[in-house]
């Protein structure tokens, strides 16, 4: 008699993988579920490189959340 092996694959899995009902990466109290996209023209991009390299932040998502706090910030004072 031989054993039976099914294998089940579950999006980013590839066949073979072991599936677990672990969630994949750390624990957040603040999960990022909205996404975006937007296109910059250069000058944009050369600031936000800049300010990112100038406040020593790894992610350009960080940079540009900062920046939309900061709006909100603006928002208050009107």
């Amino acid at each position: 008699m031989s054993a039976v092996i099914i294998q089940f694959n579950y999006g980013r899995q590839k066949v073979g993988d072991l599936v677990s009902d672990k969630k994949i990466g750390r624990p957040t109290n603040n999960p990022k579920t909205e996404r975006i996209t937007v296109r910059l023209d250069s000058e944009s991009t050369d600031i936000l490189n800049k300010y990112c390299k100038q406040e020593n932040i790894a992610e350009r998502a960080e940079a540009i959340r900062r920046g939309i706090k900061k709006l909100k910030d603006d928002l208050r004072e009107k």
